[in-house]
C-alpha cells in the first residue's frame, strides 16, 4: 500500500521524535485522530511517566495518555531502531544556542543519523524543531541522500513549524493553522496530507526554506516589538511618565496600532533564540540584521534594569539590596506555566544574589529552582511571608495569585508586569512599576 493511501485510511504507523512541550501534544492529536504512534525520547524520566499514565505537559492530560495506551494507540521508548516500522517520522528535538549566539541543531544532525540507518522508501520525515533557513535541504537532505534513496520519489522531506503557545486555553495543536514546506512538490504534497488528517488548516508553501523562515519572522516581529516597547517603558521612567497608561490609551485607536507590553525579559525557548537564528544566517550572507540584533540588546538588558530598579526603590527606604530580604513572585517564564527556560527571573534572582540579597520565590506552578548555582524551594505565599520582605518583586503574573494580598501585606513592590494595575489608595504609594 502507497503512503498516501495508507496515510487517507490512518493505516500509517507516526513515528514522534522528542516528547516535549511540542513532540507530546502531536503525539496526543495523532493518536486521538486514529493513527498508531511510536514516541521516542533519549529522557528515560519522560519515558517513564508516559507508561505510567503521567503528563508533564500542561497541555496534555493524564486521561489523554491513558486513553491512547488503552486503545493501543501509542508506545514510547528510548531506541531509535523502531522508527524502520513507522511510515512517518515527525523531529520535535531542541534546538538552542550556543554560547557563541549561533545555532546549535546537533540534535537534529543526530536525529537525522538514526533515522538514516532505519530509512526505507515510502517514509515521509518532518522536521518540526526551529531552525535557520536552508537547514531541511543544506543539512538534512544529504544525510538521507547518502542512502540512495531519491527525496522526492523514494521518500519525502519537509519542514513544518511548531507554533505551541502553551497554557493558551484557545489554540492548541489541532487549531493552530500548520505552515507546510517541502524540498520537493511532491514532499509538500505529502506532509500537507499527512497533516490534513488531524489538524484543522493547512497553510502549504512553496519550500521548505519559506516554512522555515515564516516561523523565525512570527518570532522575530515579537521580540523586536517588545523590544520597542521595553525602551519606551526605559524612557518613559526617566521622563516620570506612566508607560502603562500611554500604552492602555494607545490602543483605544480602532486600526494602526498593536499593544505590546513592557517587562523583566524575554522568556522560552523561541522569543529569545528564534530570531537570532534569521540574524546568524543574514550574515552569512553578508546582511547585518540591526532591528533584530538591537531588540536582542535592549530584550536581554531587561533583567539587569530590574535589578537597578529594585536598589533605587529600596534606596528610597534607606536600604540597600545588600542584606536585604527580597521575595520574587512568578520564576517561570510566561502566566500560568510551569516552564523556566530562558526565564528573565533566573537572572534576576542571580544578580540580586550576587549583590547580597537573601532571596526567596514563590510561584504556584514551579516547585523549586536548580539553576547554575541557584537551589531554591518554592514558598507559600501569605501575608507573614510577604511581611517579612524587605521587597516584593513580581517577575511572573500568574493568574492564580492574590494580589489583593500582595499589595496589602508586602512593604514595598516592583510589579514588572502591572499586574496590580486595579489596586488603589494607600497601598498604590508602595507600588513601583517599571
Amino acid at each position: 500500500m502507497k503512503l498516501a493511501e495508507k496515510i487517507k485510511k490512518k493505516q500509517a504507523v507516526c513515528g514522534v521524535i522528542g516528547l516535549g512541550y511540542v513532540g507530546l501534544p502531536l503525539v496526543v492529536e495523532l493518536g486521538k485522530a486514529g493513527f498508531k504512534v511510536i514516541g521516542v525520547d533519549l529522557d528515560e524520566r519522560k519515558i517513564e511517566a508516559i507508561n505510567r499514565n503521567k503528563s508533564y505537559i500542561g497541555d496534555v492530560t493524564d486521561q489523554d495518555l491513558k486513553e491512547l495506551r488503552k486503545n493501543g494507540r501509542l508506545s514510547v521508548g528510548t531506541d531509535y531502531s523502531v522508527l524502520k516500522d513507522v511510515d512517518t517520522i515527525n523531529i520535535c528535538v531542541p534546538t538552542p544556542l550556543r554560547k557563541t549566539r549561533d545555532p546549535d541543531i546537533s540534535y537534529i544532525l543526530e536525529a537525522c543519523a538514526r533515522i538514516s540507518e532505519v530509512l526505507r522508501k515510502d517514509q515521509l520525515i518532518i522536521l518540526e524543531s526551529t531552525t535557520y533557513p536552508g537547514t531541511t535541504h543544506e543539512m538534512m537532505l544529504p544525510i538521507f541522500e547518502e542512502t540512495g534513496l531519491a527525496v522526492g520519489k523514494d521518500f519525502y522531506l519537509a519542514f513544518s513549524p511548531e507554533r505551541v503557545d502553551p497554557s493558551n486555553p484557545v489554540f492548541k495543536t489541532k487549531n493552530i493553522p500548520k505552515v507546510v514546506g517541502g524540498v520537493t512538490p511532491a514532499c509538500t504534497r505529502a506532509a500537507s496530507l499527512f497533516y490534513e488528517q488531524f489538524m484543522d488548516k493547512v497553510v502549504p508553501v512553496s519550500s521548505a526554506r519559506v516554512a522555515e523562515t515564516v516561523k523565525l519572522l512570527e518570532n522575530t516581529f515579537r521580540s523586536v516589538n517588545i523590544g520597542l516597547v521595553n525602551e519606551i517603558a526605559l524612557m518613559c521612567h526617566k521622563m516620570n511618565i506612566d508607560v502603562w497608561e500611554v500604552i492602555d490609551a494607545a490602543a483605544t485607536k480602532p486600526f494602526g496600532f498593536m499593544p505590546f507590553y513592557p517587562g523583566p525579559g524575554l522568556g522560552g525557548h523561541c522569543i529569545p533564540i528564534d530570531p537570532l537564528y534569521l540574524s546568524w544566517k543574514a550574515r552569512l550572507f553578508g546582511f547585518e540584521a540591526r532591528f533584530i540584533e538591537l531588540a536582542s540588546q535592549i530584550n536581554s538588558g531587561m533583567p539587569d534594569y530590574v535589578v537597578t530598579r529594585v536598589a533605587e526603590i529600596l534606596n528610597q527606604r534607606k536600604k540597600c539590596i545588600n542584606g536585604s530580604k527580597i521575595l520574587v513572585i512568578g520564576v517561570a517564564y510566561k502566566k500560568d506555566v510551569a516552564d523556566m527556560r530562558e526565564s528573565p527571573a533566573l537572572s534576576v534572582i542571580e544578580m540580586l544574589l550576587a549583590q547580597g540579597a537573601k532571596v526567596r520565590f514563590s510561584d504556584p506552578c514551579v516547585k523549586e529552582i536548580n539553576y547554575n548555582s541557584v537551589r531554591l524551594k518554592n514558598e507559600r505565599l501569605d501575608a507573614k511571608s510577604l511581611s517579612a520582605c524587605d521587597c516584593v518583586v513580581i517577575i511572573t503574573n500568574h493568574a492564580g495569585l492574590d494580589y489583593r494580598l500582595i499589595a496589602a501585606s508586602a512593604p514595598l513592590i516592583l510589579d514588572t508586569r502591572n499586574a496590580l494595575k486595579g489596586i488603589k489608595g494607600q497601598a498604590r504609594k508602595k507600588i513601583h512599576t517599571l
